[in-house]
């Protein structure tokens, strides 16, 4: 039965990009099918998730922040890596299901991307939880070579390709040729830490308190990496640290950017180590086809130029960043045989 079952999921094999902030998942016949936050809404002390277990991405996304005492919104990714086994295997099971349409027993095999640092164990983590969750075969692969191959960058040929992967939770920086890493960085700075620096910014400069889904709705909406052309101002509401009542006040672009400025430094830091530590050959090849940008902390706008002053060399902002790295997962769905070696570790559900 179990073979049976197998055999009519080969047309529903499954990539994923179980991202920090948000989960991915692409089949190589629909393309990309679900793009939801990684959040779980559950009864508070237990894993029990809310709405007979609906209470997954964009239904859990909206109480972040605003939940009654008895439920909380929780993100089991942290860094990239499952910081809660029971409730990651719960999402899931809710993101392959909804990706099988309902369709409970079919049983996939997956390709799913994970930071490149991740330890064997955590590894084994994020096996067991998509194998608990339905897969029949799950496979791992670096997120960088994803988001590389899902970028159309020339990994397998013995040109040098850089990629810079800016997450939720963690950015990898890879330099990659002949299907292979020749030199990997991965720190846990991206777009969580970017919020995180907009809140402590907001509360020491104007005594206001925000939440994390209004310093990503600053970030977005006037952050920046390098001067704009033209500079912005928003207007928001938050606590007032001092009083403790709700208030309003205008945030310039300029000050944001002031804000990003350590996290920015991190993630260019990091890239100047990978260069530093790759083979000089490496590098001519780097001036030419420069860095591509990939992932949702890529959008911020004036990162490709921020990079390009920081290295020295051009920088790309990938066409479509946020689905790259899902996109290269549906890429080595399809192409399985042939992208088996770079693959990080695979086992067979029986």
């Amino acid at each position: 039965m179990d073979w049976l079952l197998g055999r009519f999921s080969l047309a529903e094999d499954l990539g994923i990009d179980l991202g920090t902030a948000n989960t991915l998942v692409a089949s190589r016949e629909r393309g990309i099918i679900l793009d939801e936050p990684s959040v779980v809404a559950v009864y508070k002390g237990t894993n029990e998730v809310i709405l007979d277990g609906m209470g997954v991405g964009d239904e859990a996304y909206q109480m972040l922040g605003k939940t009654p005492g008895n439920i909380a919104a929780v993100r089991p990714m942290k860094d990239g890596v499952i910081a809660d086994f029971e409730i990651t295997e719960k999402m899931l099971r809710y993101f392959l299901r909804k990706a099988h349409e309902g369709r409970a027993w079919m049983r996939p095999r997956v390709v799913i991307a994970v930071p490149s640092g991740i330890t064997t164990v955590e590894q084994r983590a994020v096996i067991n939880s998509a194998e608990r969750a339905g897969a029949r075969k799950v496979y791992l692969v670096d997120e960088p070579m994803a988001g590389a191959l899902g970028a159309s960058l020339p990994i397998a040929e013995a040109t040098g390709s850089m990629i810079v992967d800016i997450g939720g939770g963690t950015t990898e920086v890879a330099i990659l040729a002949l299907s292979g890493p020749v030199e990997v960085k991965s720190v846990k700075v991206a777009g969580d830490e970017m919020d995180e620096a907009v809140i402590t910014y907001l509360r020491a400069n104007h005594n206001l308190q925000v939440g994390p889904q209004t310093a990503e709705l600053i970030k977005k909406t006037i952050g920046s990496a390098s001067p704009m052309s033209q500079e912005k101002s928003v207007e928001i509401a938050g606590r007032d640290t001092l009083t403790l009542r709700p208030r309003k006040a205008v945030i310039t672009s300029e000050e944001i950017r002031e804000a990003l400025r350590e996290p920015l430094d991190s993630i260019a830091r990091a890239v100047l180590d990978c260069l530093e530590a790759a083979p000089p050959e490496i590098g001519s090849d780097l001036l030419e086809a420069g860095i591509t940008i990939v992932g949702g902390g890529g959008l911020l706008p004036g990162l490709p130029n921020f990079l390009t002053q920081q290295t020295g060399l051009p920088a790309q902002l990938d066409d479509d960043p946020m689905t790259a790295v899902v996109r290269g997962t549906a890429k080595f769905v399809e192409n399985l045989d042939l992208y088996g070696p770079v693959l990080t570790g695979e086992i067979e559900v029986s």
